[in-house]
């Protein structure tokens, strides 16, 4: 049984670029394919697909890599984690390497980058950190 499937999915994307994979394959849910669309429209990934399968559907993520062959994304971390959820206001928001990276955060009105957490001027649940 897995009990942080979010993390499963930052590990599975982290050791794939590790390994130079073209793509990786997760098990899909609502959230994942949520935060895997803000990987893509933030330049973290090439692209991904919703793959209809049964009994589960997949998501599949292209990674992008750049000119040397190294990951565009160079860090991963899982910030609330379901037995410490991290909670943070529109003001206390974390910069990630002071704006170069991005942080992923579950708010009331879904979820969103930092900055857009920022701009709207709502907090929630700082989910993840991509560098």
């Amino acid at each position: 049984m897995m009990t942080d499937p979010i993390s499963d999915m930052l590990a599975r994307i982290s050791n794939a670029l590790k390994a130079k994979k073209k793509s990786v394959v997760v098990p899909a849910s609502k959230m994942k394919l949520e935060i895997v669309r803000i990987l893509k429209e933030e330049g973290y990934i090439e692209d991904y697909k919703y793959l209809e399968e049964k009994p589960q559907a997949k998501i599949e993520i292209i990674l992008k890599y750049d000119e040397q062959k190294r990951g565009v994304i160079s860090g991963l971390r899982r910030v609330s984690k379901p037995g410490r959820r991290i909670y943070k206001g529109y003001k206390a928001l974390p910069k990630v390497l002071d704006g170069l990276g991005t942080a992923i955060l579950s708010t009331s009105q879904g979820i969103m980058t930092d900055y857009e957490a920022r701009k709207r001027k709502i907090g929630g649940e700082v989910i993840c950190e991509i560098w």
